[in-house]
């Protein structure tokens, strides 16, 4: 049983750093790609339409949402807010309770 244990930790912790090991590089590949598409538009028409832009935001948030789920930045439902907030409510006044 314990080994068991031990091997289903090792598996998750595994998958975590494979998650942390994609994401980081996927966050190399936007830095090099973006810093292409920056060069070439540069190249092309000196910033006066800077179109690269799009794609560096349209890329970045989903690098954001991908941080966010992965590194568990969310600061308004983190990891222990559940149990914070039932336990917030369980010791709370009956009397100061709106959720009757």
């Amino acid at each position: 049983m314990e080994n068991l244990d031990k091997e289903g930790k090792y598996f998750r912790a595994k998958e975590r750093v494979e998650a942390i090991k994609k994401f980081y590089l996927n966050l190399m590949a936007y830095l090099v790609f973006v810093g292409f598409l920056a060069a070439l538009n540069y190249w092309i028409n000196q910033w006066q339409y800077a179109w690269f832009l799009w794609a560096a935001f349209g890329w970045g948030i989903g690098l954001i949402f991908r941080a966010v789920k992965l590194f568990g930045l969310n600061p308004f439902f983190g990891k222990n807010w559940e149990e914070r907030k039932i336990k917030e409510f369980m010791q709370g006044n009956d009397s100061q309770n709106k959720w009757k």
